[in-house]
């Protein structure tokens, strides 16, 4: 008993910050999950394979969301917000990106974008774009012209850098290549699981060295025992990071997926088609998160799992959102 109330009452203390949840924002479920989970903030993905147009309408349903949800949600633009966000006991959302496809080909967006609260862009979603090279293509040579100036324009405008999905040597050199630190928002260390989207130690280290953040991702696909797996799989999956790249470049990234029909995961593996489904990936209807930790209202379990763990009390407060408040700070003041 005494072991659960310390957990909880640290939870509560704690600033919990959840990398990546791209989760139907048209569900109520949803959002009575998060509050009820007591999460202050979360990357929210609002584009994968969208245009600008279509990025654009999403930009506009959340800012009207944010109007009819003000009692439970806000909007964060800067790290004050996910201050304020804890202060109200409301949810923090972060507008991200999994995909730099919006911008087409105009790096002018994305300061447009910038200006209607997007603060996290991820390079490329497992394919080739304008920019780079994703994590399932077969070659992968680096950022392309265009990408380093989109790089350097992020850098600019304090956009943080997401390389989740972004293939191995694109990933190196668009950590090489900013002048600001990075994030990989979800993902684990592919010597823990061999999955092509888990990330490489080379990469990892050099993520750490230049002060960025990976989040470590909850999604089954990629952890060891895939769709049987449960809490004390994900605390392992963090507990390796942490052992990799140190306490301080390790956050959490669920990558909640919480009342997603099947079609949005076939959306998602067509790739920039709707011809042909080059990956067929075999997924549950419908997805669930690791037993334990299912839906964000159960997230301060992972607090409890740490604790468990003997990890103390202010690493634990750095991996549920300490160190993503860092980097946000870092970047977006810059």
């Amino acid at each position: 008993m005494a072991a659960a109330e310390a957990a909880n009452r640290l939870y509560e203390e704690s600033i919990v910050i959840d990398g990546l949840n791209v989760s139907n924002w048209q569900s109520s479920a949803v959002y009575r999950s998060l509050h009820a989970g007591r999460v202050t903030a979360i990357n929210a993905t609002i584009a994968v394979w969208e245009d600008y147009r279509q990025t654009m309408d999403n930009v506009a349903a959340w800012l009207r969301r944010f109007q009819e949800r003000q009692d439970t949600l806000m909007p964060v633009a800067a790290v004050q917000d996910i201050r304020r966000a804890k202060q109200d006991q409301k949810v923090g959302v972060i507008l991200g990106w999994q995909n730099a496809t919006p911008i087409e080909n105009n790096l002018d967006r994305l300061a447009v974008f910038h200006a209607l609260g997007v603060r996290v862009v991820q390079l490329t979603y497992n394919e080739r774009n304008l920019l780079g090279n994703g994590c399932y293509e077969r070659i992968d040579d680096g950022l392309s012209h265009f990408g380093r100036d989109a790089v350097r324009e992020m850098n600019r405008l304090g956009i943080l850098i997401d390389l989740s999905h972004v293939g191995d040597r694109t990933t190196l050199d668009a950590i090489e290549r900013s002048e600001q630190p990075v994030a990989i928002t979800h993902a684990n260390a592919r010597a823990f699981f061999d999955h092509v989207r888990n990330k490489t130690d080379e990469a990892l280290q050099l993520l750490a060295e230049r002060g960025g953040v990976i989040g470590a991702n909850a999604f089954p696909h990629f952890l060891r025992r895939g769709f049987e797996s449960t809490l004390a799989d994900y605390g392992d999956a963090i507990e390796d990071l942490v052992e990799r790249v140190g306490i301080d470049h390790v956050g959490i990234g669920t990558d909640y997926t919480q009342d997603q029909p099947k079609a949005f995961f076939d959306w998602l593996i067509a790739q920039q088609g709707t011809k042909f489904h080059v990956r067929p990936v075999a997924f549950p209807d419908p997805v669930i998160h690791p037993q334990g930790m299912e839906t964000p209202d159960a997230l301060s379990n992972v607090t409890a799992e740490l604790l468990r763990r003997g990890y103390r009390p202010e690493d634990v407060a750095k991996i549920m959102g300490g160190n993503w408040l860092r980097l946000f700070q870092t970047v977006w003041a810059s």
